[in-house]
Protein backbone atom coordinates (compact mmCIF):
# COMPACT_ATOMS: atom_id res chain seq x y z
CA UNK A 1 0.00 0.00 0.00
CA UNK A 2 0.87 3.66 0.29
CA UNK A 3 2.84 3.28 3.52
CA UNK A 4 4.98 0.50 2.04
CA UNK A 5 5.68 2.56 -1.08
CA UNK A 6 6.70 5.52 1.09
CA UNK A 7 9.06 3.30 3.05
CA UNK A 8 10.67 2.09 -0.19
CA UNK A 9 11.32 5.70 -1.22
CA UNK A 10 13.38 6.09 1.94
CA UNK A 11 12.70 9.72 2.78
CA UNK A 12 12.72 13.05 1.06
CA UNK A 13 15.09 15.95 1.78
CA UNK A 14 13.62 19.36 2.58
CA UNK A 15 12.54 21.17 -0.58
CA UNK A 16 12.42 18.06 -2.73
CA UNK A 17 9.39 16.02 -3.78
CA UNK A 18 8.57 12.38 -4.46
CA UNK A 19 5.57 10.76 -6.13
CA UNK A 20 3.77 7.55 -5.24
CA UNK A 21 0.63 5.84 -6.39
CA UNK A 22 -2.62 6.88 -4.76
CA UNK A 23 -3.43 3.32 -3.67
CA UNK A 24 -6.78 3.37 -1.82
CA UNK A 25 -7.18 7.15 -2.10
CA UNK A 26 -9.34 8.69 -4.79
CA UNK A 27 -6.21 10.28 -6.30
CA UNK A 28 -4.13 8.45 -8.90
CA UNK A 29 -0.92 9.83 -7.39
CA UNK A 30 0.28 11.43 -4.16
CA UNK A 31 3.11 13.93 -4.38
CA UNK A 32 5.04 14.13 -1.12
CA UNK A 33 7.21 17.11 -0.22
CA UNK A 34 9.00 18.20 2.92
CA UNK A 35 8.71 21.86 3.76
CA UNK A 36 11.22 23.79 5.85
CA UNK A 37 10.93 24.44 9.56
CA UNK A 38 10.76 28.20 10.18
CA UNK A 39 13.84 29.48 12.04
CA UNK A 40 13.24 33.21 11.63
CA UNK A 41 13.75 33.51 7.88
CA UNK A 42 17.53 33.83 7.69
CA UNK A 43 18.22 30.14 7.01
CA UNK A 44 17.02 29.72 3.44
CA UNK A 45 13.48 28.81 4.42
CA UNK A 46 11.85 30.82 1.61
CA UNK A 47 14.05 29.22 -1.07
CA UNK A 48 13.35 25.74 0.31
CA UNK A 49 9.61 26.38 0.39
CA UNK A 50 9.67 27.63 -3.21
CA UNK A 51 11.50 24.43 -4.19
CA UNK A 52 8.72 22.35 -2.59
CA UNK A 53 6.23 23.89 -5.00
CA UNK A 54 8.58 23.82 -8.00
CA UNK A 55 9.51 20.17 -7.53
CA UNK A 56 5.93 19.09 -6.84
CA UNK A 57 4.68 20.87 -9.95
CA UNK A 58 7.48 19.36 -12.04
CA UNK A 59 6.49 15.85 -10.92
CA UNK A 60 2.84 16.60 -11.67
CA UNK A 61 3.76 17.73 -15.19
CA UNK A 62 6.00 14.70 -15.80
CA UNK A 63 3.21 12.32 -14.76
CA UNK A 64 0.38 14.03 -16.62
CA UNK A 65 -1.48 15.02 -13.47
CA UNK A 66 -4.71 16.86 -14.34
CA UNK A 67 -5.34 18.41 -10.93
CA UNK A 68 -3.19 19.10 -7.91
CA UNK A 69 -4.12 20.20 -4.38
CA UNK A 70 -1.59 21.87 -2.10
CA UNK A 71 -1.92 22.40 1.63
CA UNK A 72 -0.30 25.52 3.03
CA UNK A 73 3.10 23.81 3.22
CA UNK A 74 5.10 24.36 6.44
CA UNK A 75 2.57 26.73 8.05
CA UNK A 76 1.30 24.24 10.61
CA UNK A 77 3.69 22.56 13.03
CA UNK A 78 6.72 23.92 11.14
CA UNK A 79 5.75 27.50 12.01
CA UNK A 80 6.27 29.21 8.63
CA UNK A 81 4.32 32.52 8.66
CA UNK A 82 1.17 32.05 6.57
CA UNK A 83 1.48 35.42 4.80
CA UNK A 84 5.01 34.67 3.57
CA UNK A 85 4.19 31.08 2.66
CA UNK A 86 1.10 32.21 0.76
CA UNK A 87 3.05 34.72 -1.36
CA UNK A 88 5.61 32.05 -2.22
CA UNK A 89 2.96 29.45 -3.05
CA UNK A 90 0.98 31.78 -5.30
CA UNK A 91 4.08 33.11 -7.06
CA UNK A 92 5.58 29.67 -7.71
CA UNK A 93 2.34 28.10 -8.93
CA UNK A 94 1.45 31.12 -11.09
CA UNK A 95 4.91 31.20 -12.65
CA UNK A 96 4.86 27.47 -13.37
CA UNK A 97 1.39 27.62 -14.93
CA UNK A 98 2.38 30.63 -17.04
CA UNK A 99 5.45 28.76 -18.32
CA UNK A 100 4.01 25.25 -18.75
CA UNK A 101 0.23 25.66 -18.92
CA UNK A 102 -0.22 22.59 -16.74
CA UNK A 103 -1.54 21.06 -14.59
CA UNK A 104 -4.94 22.43 -15.63
CA UNK A 105 -6.28 22.70 -12.07
CA UNK A 106 -4.35 23.68 -8.94
CA UNK A 107 -6.17 24.03 -5.63
CA UNK A 108 -4.94 25.48 -2.35
CA UNK A 109 -6.36 23.74 0.70
CA UNK A 110 -6.38 26.03 3.74
CA UNK A 111 -6.12 24.84 7.34
CA UNK A 112 -8.48 27.50 8.72
CA UNK A 113 -10.85 30.31 7.81
CA UNK A 114 -8.05 32.75 8.65
CA UNK A 115 -5.68 31.01 6.22
CA UNK A 116 -8.41 31.13 3.56
CA UNK A 117 -8.81 34.87 4.16
CA UNK A 118 -5.05 35.40 3.83
CA UNK A 119 -4.86 33.37 0.61
CA UNK A 120 -7.86 35.18 -0.89
CA UNK A 121 -6.62 38.67 0.02
CA UNK A 122 -3.08 37.90 -1.13
CA UNK A 123 -4.32 36.49 -4.45
CA UNK A 124 -6.53 39.52 -5.04
CA UNK A 125 -3.62 41.87 -4.27
CA UNK A 126 -0.97 39.99 -6.29
CA UNK A 127 -3.08 38.65 -9.17
CA UNK A 128 -2.25 41.45 -11.64
CA UNK A 129 1.50 40.92 -11.29
CA UNK A 130 1.30 37.11 -11.07
CA UNK A 131 -0.91 36.58 -14.10
CA UNK A 132 0.66 39.08 -16.51
CA UNK A 133 3.17 37.84 -19.08
CA UNK A 134 6.74 38.63 -18.19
Amino acid sequence: GLLEECRRIGGCPTGEARITGGHLLSARFVIHTVGPVWHGGAHGEEVLLARCYQNSLRLALEHGVASLAFPSISTGAYGFPVERACRIALAEVSGFLREHGAPPLVLFVCFSDEDYRIYTETWNRLRPSLTSAR
